[in-house]
């Protein structure tokens, strides 16, 4: 029995060796660790800031709008340049710089034939623009002859505006096309006399030192909540340009108009 006893004792005391020696070799482990130089976050896409930097600047705070309904315009959110509110036309000009000479009613302005387009005063680069139209209740000729407008950036480049609801024309002429370049990729058009919205995405052309163009202007359209132009290539040779709204003769009607100019990430 006392040798026995002895053993254990022996096995004890050897055991007890073994764990002071794990705990010393798991602490040495640790301060190689906490030695050891540590590992930098990757960089995000662009290569400035490395992931979850906290020096990285915070975005700017919008207060979204509303939504708008038939029966009246919604908020735009709180970063908007509002070109038109309902109330006066301050922001536009006619022809040579003179007065827009449109009629405004009920919170809507609306074409007059023959008193030509209207331009906005401000110049605009990368840009979101919203827009809200409606072509005549009273639904009156055909094909381009119903309810014709449009919006031009860049001068000619035109989304156009037109009574596209059970109204057949050349795809590349129907409302929400880039007029003469590409249709839309669906037709979201509401009824005639039907409040109906554009939101345009519009990314201005890039030109070098030598005023040589090295990227082109690309623009996005959102007719009535539907995507119809994505990220496509369009002509444009400035990088500022005003906004224009085509007099084509018909009575269309524009309201809750505002464009919030874009910058990229981190405020660049």
């Amino acid at each position: 029995m006392r040798r026995r006893g002895g053993h254990i004792g022996v096995v004890a005391v050897c055991s007890a060796l073994l764990g002071l020696g794990g705990v010393a070799a798991a602490q040495e482990g640790k301060a190689a660790k906490a030695d050891a130089p540590k590992k930098e976050a990757p960089f995000t896409p662009g290569g400035k800031w490395r992931k979850g930097d906290m020096n990285r600047p915070r975005p700017p705070v919008v207060t979204p709008g509303t939504a708008s309904t038939q029966d009246a315009p919604g908020q735009p959110p709180s970063d908007a340049i509002v070109l038109f509110d309902g109330t006066d036309l301050s922001q536009w000009q006619g022809r040579d710089k003179g007065e827009a000479k449109w009629k405004i009613e009920n919170g809507y302005m609306e074409v007059v034939a023959k008193t030509g387009e209207i331009t906005t005063k401000e110049r605009f680069a990368d840009c979101q623009v919203h827009i809200e139209w409606a072509t005549p209740s009273e639904v009156k000729g055909n094909s381009q002859g119903r309810g014709n407008s449009g919006v031009f950036i860049q001068g000619h480049c035109e989304v156009q505006v037109l009574d596209s609801f059970e109204n057949d024309t050349y795809p590349d002429g129907q409302a929400a096309a880039i007029y003469a370049q590409y249709p839309p990729l669906v037709n979201a058009s509401r009824r005639p006399g039907e409040w109906q919205s554009y939101d345009i995405f519009y990314e201005a052309p890039r030109f070098d030192d030598e005023k040589k163009m090295v990227k082109p202007a690309y623009l996005t359209v959102i007719h009535n909540g539907v995507l119809v132009h994505h990220h496509v290539e369009v002509p444009g040779n400035a990088v500022e340009c005003p906004l224009v709204l085509q007099d084509h003769g018909n009575p269309v009607r524009y309201r809750n108009i505002w464009v919030r100019k874009l910058k990229g990430y981190d405020g660049e």
